[in-house]
């Protein structure tokens, strides 16, 4: 790993340079001073924000913070890596990369040509190669697959599979060396030697083991399929019960054959994971895959929300693993409200990035910033110059933009800009779910632009002229705005508050997160310049 530069250095130890925050604002947490109750016992990294491992041989869920859904592991000798569901985000399917499964760092994107909203992907490592078969809701909807000879690429191209009914594809290698996706539903089908085409036509293989009538679900929904291969045993972990909806949905069952080819035996003990109850720290537990850790122990990585936060999205989470005396597996870190040990081995490091930017090198699209919903020459907009990054105007408020957004994994946290615009333009500063729910302040040389529940509200007059400097500060939910036309020397509260807690999947649907962001509309560029992201 790279020798970090003295600011991520002092960023990761709590520090950082964010200006005062406004009269009354929280203020923010470092690395020795605590935590607020909501989230008390997280060390803090870059920016102050959680990190999972707790520096004396522990670690506390999540294992990385904010909307990462649907997690694809590999194990490749020393190394892991891990991808997630990256949606209308682009560039997206950023791969991270550990060497002890708790400490992750994100390394380079792996797609970059909108194919339409990316759902559960399989990652996988065959004969040398490394490949992701990739799910997209479109028109029509399909299965990718894209490959690389490098984890860091370059990735081909994207290559149709031609499959329209299923979602979340998982590789598999039977016994007699011939290579399947396994599929939603119980289904698979055979890949070509190479993994870029099919073979046949889709199977049905297993049925689900299904849960109690009565249980409180979203529906039955079986998908997310993974496969491992342990003793003479596969095992296939399955979701079922629906990724949102009551918290008690979502859950993890298993099955196992002799072959590949089956037939699937149920687990007596299922479901192996699910949420019994809203008081438990997670909430909508599944989706999960095996892997072991550099001493050979087992764990499974899955997803969550974290309670009264599904603006967050589905967190990526580490539970351990104790196999039982007849082959089957048990999760053994309860509700995983508790700090848990590490697994033994394995190299740490620094953990997570930096989301403050100061825009003095090449702009991390797809590491760090994503377009959302972008169009074909999107990348053309953006561009990073003298500490500044520009951003062309397109369309008309956040809903038509395509804003550059981030995920911030922690509950609050403020984040404040420099701004400057051209005649004609408008530009600002959001929190946004989607291009129909989002909210934040934007301003053209005239006026402001309230934004609201994905909607323009309010155009008071504007102070500050065709500059000034904004900060959204997000406490829990709570909103507040303010502007300054003094470079952040002195700060007025602007006259909207807004609650967010309904900014989420279980309102608008599409399995995303409430994340912070700019944007740039109308005529000329925007420039963005002394980005600043603190959690409190």
């Amino acid at each position: 790993m790279a020798e970090l530069s003295r600011r991520d250095a002092i960023a990761a130890l709590g520090g950082g340079s964010m200006a005062a925050l406004p009269a009354g604002a929280p203020a923010a947490a470092t690395a020795s001073s605590g935590c607020a109750a909501f989230d008390k016992g997280w060390r803090r990294g870059f920016d102050g924000q959680r990190i999972a491992d707790l520096g004396d041989g522990r670690f506390l869920n999540p294992l990385i913070g904010g909307d990462r859904p649907d997690p694809a592991i590999l194990q490749d000798g020393a190394d892991y890596y891990m991808t997630f569901s990256s949606f209308d985000s682009y560039p997206g399917l950023t791969i991270w990369h550990s060497r002890d499964l708790v400490n992750w760092r994100p390394r380079q994107p792996a797609l970059t040509r909108n194919i339409g909203a990316v759902w559960a992907v399989s990652l996988e490592k065959h004969a040398g190669r490394y490949f992701l078969y990739i799910p997209v809701k479109a028109t029509p909807n399909d299965i990718y697959v894209i490959w690389a000879d490098h984890i860091d690429g370059p990735w081909s191209d994207p290559v149709s599979l031609g499959l329209h009914a299923h979602i979340d594809p998982c590789h598999a290698v039977a016994e007699d060396g011939s290579r399947w996706l396994f599929l939603s539903g119980g289904d698979r089908i055979r890949l070509s030697d190479d993994g870029l085409s099919t073979v046949g036509a889709v199977e049905h293989v297993y049925d689900p083991w299904r849960y109690p009538d009565d249980w409180d679900v979203e529906g039955f929904s079986p998908e997310g399929p993974k496969i491992v291969h342990r003793d003479g045993w596969y095992y296939m972990i399955t979701a079922v019960g629906g990724t949102a909806g009551p918290p008690t949905g979502h859950m993890v069952i298993v099955a196992r054959s002799r072959s590949l080819h089956g037939p699937w035996a149920n687990d007596p003990g299922n479901p192996v994971v699910r949420t019994v109850s809203t008081d438990e720290r997670w909430w909508s537990r599944g989706h999960a895959s095996l892997v072991t850790a550099p001493d050979g122990s087992w764990w499974s990585v899955y997803h969550g929300f974290e309670n009264g936060f599904w603006t967050l999205g589905r967190q990526v989470l580490l539970d351990p693993v104790r196999w039982t005396a007849d082959g089957w597996f048990r999760m053994t870190g309860g509700d995983l409200a508790k700090p848990l040990p590490k697994p033994k081995g394995g190299q740490g490091g620094v953990h997570g990035q930096p989301l403050s930017d100061d825009f003095s090198g090449p702009l991390a699209l797809g590491a760090k910033w994503n377009f959302f919903r972008p169009g074909p020459a999107e990348r053309d907009r953006v561009r990073v110059e003298r500490g500044a990054l520009v951003l062309r105007g397109s369309g008309t408020a956040p809903v038509d933009s395509s804003p550059l957004l981030l995920i911030a994994g922690d509950q609050a946290y403020a984040f404040e800009c420099d701004v400057a615009i051209a005649p004609g333009g408008t530009a600002g500063l959001v929190l946004f779910y989607d291009d129909k729910l989002y909210c934040g302040l934007g301003f053209d040389e005239h006026r402001f632009v309230t934004h609201q529940y994905g909607i323009e509200r309010g155009r008071p007059a504007n102070p500050h002229g065709r500059r000034m400097r904004i900060r959204i500060t997000n406490t829990r939910h709570i909103v507040a705005i303010h502007t300054s036309g003094d470079g952040g020397r002195t700060w007025r509260r602007f006259d909207r508050g807004m609650e967010v807690s309904g900014y989420h999947h279980n309102v608008r649907g599409g399995f995303l997160m409430l994340r912070p962001g700019l944007y740039a509309a109308g005529e000329g560029e925007a420039r963005f310049r002394d980005f600043r992201f603190r959690a409190l």
